[in-house]
């Protein structure tokens, strides 16, 4: 017999650990988590995500058998957790899960740590704010935040993320709105407790000190150009405000100035087909001009091949316009089930399923896979329809610093005594930095602990290779990672993503992956022009040497002028510059002289990372080629990238 005391400190600890839960897959903040509030009508917690919550409280509380019937409240859910164990019956794991590993399988010395860890947070105030304010953020248990866990390699907690958490954390203890961007970039604080110590001396300090007044100065004559404006796209990440709406008036303003110095010039549009060269309509001072291109993905120039454009308009002509349907209901025509069997033949795997996009691809394979007691480890630097489909997913996020293998085996090793699967996702070429994975170690290092690999293969299909099929053929690993992923509309010249693998696992993703049940298909005229796409790629091998000749033309002239390339191997050339102000004035520089490129700012890249991305084809000519070197010298000279040529 327990005590009436007893019994309602059993009922608050099993309600607190059930608000946990409940927080964790929702995102919401504990206090809007009332006892009584319906799940569908008052918290908008549908079907799938009960069935989550559901499915972590039985494993929480070791339920056996699990929980059945549907509770529509958390009071509901508390009475029947406390009836499957027993009225008042002590809970058999107790409080024993604060002494295991961060998601909750088994005892270590890592969890032993994270465990003393947590005792040292209780009656912290400051720190317990920015837990519940990573829970919020990361969709993690609390028990899955230990607060001396790294933040990237062990919570999987990157820049974006982190800007949101501080800003929170800073809102919730009363700090002034913009203390989180400050401290992300001057604390470098690497957990949550150091995350916490940095909020608390602002705290103390009153707030973080107010700038200092600029000198006197005399009033500028009209002719003095407009004071710089040094904020960028991180400034607008955290705009809180109780009109939703608000954000947008905030950063309208900064848009449109970025504009009229023509140093945002992002979504201008073409008025002609994009090859070597492109017209493109200059909408700040309506004037079409031709230009240079290589801000373009079409590396084999087959976006203009007679037999792709012949292939789609045929096949509209055919099918009609699109379809009306999801591939289960009335989506799916004989062509999809060819352009299937097409790229898994291409790819060398034995199935295939193609999604609309490339980053529908990502965000339904993750999440399909991967679920809360899973562990999904990235590169750093991957896409970001790699983190979105890892946030979406719910599961234990690890990111290891990039192409980086000894901090990817010491994460494995740390994973290897959890419960629930592995899954490594890592970008083939690195889309911003043009380098590749290092994937003959992740598939060593997989085996060796156990884990599934994952490929996206977006800027290497039809680039890598001798055949142009991607990484795994670059490296001699066809057949060594388990699933590979693409999306066609670069090399391939068309829309759409795909996922090659093993067939039972291609047939799970049409039945679990959202983003290709719930979604209308690619329709018929551009799967024909992929699968004319491929045609050609398989029939002149020599576009993928042209592409290569081109490749190394260009990067050998840029590299003898001085600019930093990083470590690329692929068709995209970054030119790193590293301050946002001067990559955005050389972009500039570069298309008055005639030639589009893509300037790349936060959020493409972190701060102190701007560059130009260069992207070369098999259609550029070799005077094309020696043309745009100098174009980009003379811009760097121009602006202070590289020295003058006296």
């Amino acid at each position: 017999m327990t005590s009436a005391t007893e019994d309602t400190r059993d009922r608050e600890a099993v309600h607190r650990r059930i608000v946990d839960i409940v927080a964790s897959r929702t995102l919401y903040e504990e206090s809007y988590l009332q006892p009584d509030s319906h799940f569908e009508a008052d918290l908008g917690i549908d079907s799938v995500i009960l069935e989550s919550i559901l499915a972590s409280v039985n494993e929480d509380f070791a339920l056996s058998p699990p929980l059945t019937g549907d509770p529509t409240t958390i009071r509901e859910l508390v009475d029947a957790v406390r009836r499957a164990r027993g009225d008042g019956e002590e809970d058999a794991r107790g409080d024993v899960r604060d002494e295991t590993s961060p998601d909750g399988a088994g005892t270590t010395a890592e969890g032993d740590a994270a465990a003393e860890g947590d005792a040292a947070a209780e009656g912290d105030a400051v720190l317990e704010t920015v837990l519940a304010a990573a829970q919020r953020h990361t969709a993690y248990a609390r028990h899955q935040l230990p607060v001396d866990a790294d933040l990237e390699s062990e919570l999987g907690i990157d820049s974006v993320l982190l800007a949101s958490v501080l800003a929170d954390a800073a809102r919730d203890l009363g700090l002034a709105h913009g203390l989180a961007d400050g401290l992300a970039d001057s604390l470098g604080a690497s957990t949550l407790r150091g995350l916490a110590d940095g909020l608390r001396a602002a705290r103390d300090a009153g707030g973080p000190a107010a700038p200092a007044a600029p000198a006197a100065q005399e009033a500028p004559s009209p002719q003095a150009a407009p004071e710089w404006d040094g904020r960028s796209m991180k400034d607008f990440v955290e705009k809180r405000d109780p009109d939703l709406f608000a954000k947008t008036r905030s950063f309208a303003p900064y848009l449109r100035r970025r504009e009229a110095e023509h140093l945002y010039w992002y979504g201008m549009p073409l008025r002609s087909r994009c090859g070597n060269k492109a017209v493109i309509l200059d909408e700040q001072t309506g004037r079409e001009r031709e230009f240079l291109m290589f801000a373009s993905n079409n590396y084999l120039g087959l976006a203009n091949h007679p037999r792709v454009v012949e292939a789609i308009c045929e096949a509209t002509r055919s099918y009609g316009a699109t379809h009306t349907g999801s591939r289960f209901i009335g989506g799916t025509n004989t062509l999809h089930k060819e352009l299937e069997r097409r790229l898994a033949a291409f790819k060398q795997r034995p199935a295939c399923i193609v999604y609309p996009g490339g980053y529908a691809a990502n965000l339904g394979t993750i999440s399909a896979l991967v679920k809360s007691y899973d562990t999904l480890v990235v590169d750093r630097l991957n896409h970001m329809s790699i983190a979105d489909g890892a946030r979406l997913s719910g599961g234990i996020r690890k990111i290891y610093q990039h192409n980086d293998m000894a901090d990817l085996e010491r994460i494995l090793k740390r994973a290897d005594d959890r419960s629930g699967g592995r899954l490594i996702v890592a970008d083939g070429v690195f889309s911003m930095h043009g380098d590749l994975c290092d994937l003959p170690e992740i598939v060593r290092l997989a085996k060796e602990h156990d884990a599934r690999v994952m490929i996206d293969d977006a800027h290497a299909t039809g680039v890598l290779g001798e055949r142009g099929t991607g990484t795994t053929e670059h490296f001699g690993l066809k057949g060594e990672v388990d699933l590979e992923l693409g999306t066609m509309s670069k090399a391939l010249a068309g829309m759409g993503g795909f996922v090659v693998g093993e067939e039972e696992v291609i047939e799970y993703l049409r039945y679990y992956a959202n983003s290709y049940v719930f979604a209308a298909n690619i329709p018929a005229g551009v799967a024909a022009g992929l699968i004319a796409a491929i045609d050609v790629i398989e029939a002149e091998p020599g576009r993928i040497t042209r592409l290569w000749d081109n490749i190394r033309f260009l990067h050998g002239q840029l590299a003898d002028a001085g600019f930093d390339l990083e470590n690329t191997r692929s068709a995209i050339l970054p030119l790193v510059v590293g301050d946002e102000r001067k990559a955005m004035e050389m972009g500039r520089a570069v298309r008055a002289r005639g030639l589009y490129c893509q300037t790349v700012v936060f959020p493409g890249v972190p701060l102190g990372d701007a560059r130009l991305r260069v992207s070369v084809t098999s259609e550029h000519t070799r005077e094309d080629l020696e043309n745009a070197a100098g174009i980009f010298v003379e811009a760097a000279r121009e602006v202070g990238v590289l020295p003058s040529a006296a």
